[in-house]
């Protein structure tokens, strides 16, 4: 039973990092990050299953905490960069340069 959840996580987290590859826009970027954090919250909350113990729903919640908080930080950088480039490319990050 375990296989599978692990399985589904593995194939989510892969989706996730050829998301972050692929593609060139901010949201679908984000979007497959936040994947790849919910990808390693099932594979922690199916270990503790596994051993019967919370420590993998402890890991989840600060991993919930820490996607709540880059999706904000995120966001505001995407609308920062919007205005002044008029753009969602992720090329814009090549004029933070200093």
């Amino acid at each position: 039973m375990i296989h599978d959840y692990l399985v589904l996580s593995v194939i989510l987290f892969c989706l996730g990092v050829v998301g972050v590859f692929a593609r060139r826009n901010f949201f679908t970027v984000f979007m497959s990050v936040e994947l790849m954090l919910n990808a390693s919250n099932l594979a922690f909350i199916a270990f503790a299953r596994l051993q019967q113990n919370m420590d993998g729903h402890v890991l989840a919640l600060l991993i919930m905490a820490v996607a709540a908080a880059e999706a904000a930080l995120a966001l505001a950088v995407v609308i920062l960069l919007h205005k002044q480039t008029g753009k969602l490319d992720t090329n814009v990050f090549s004029l933070l340069k200093g």
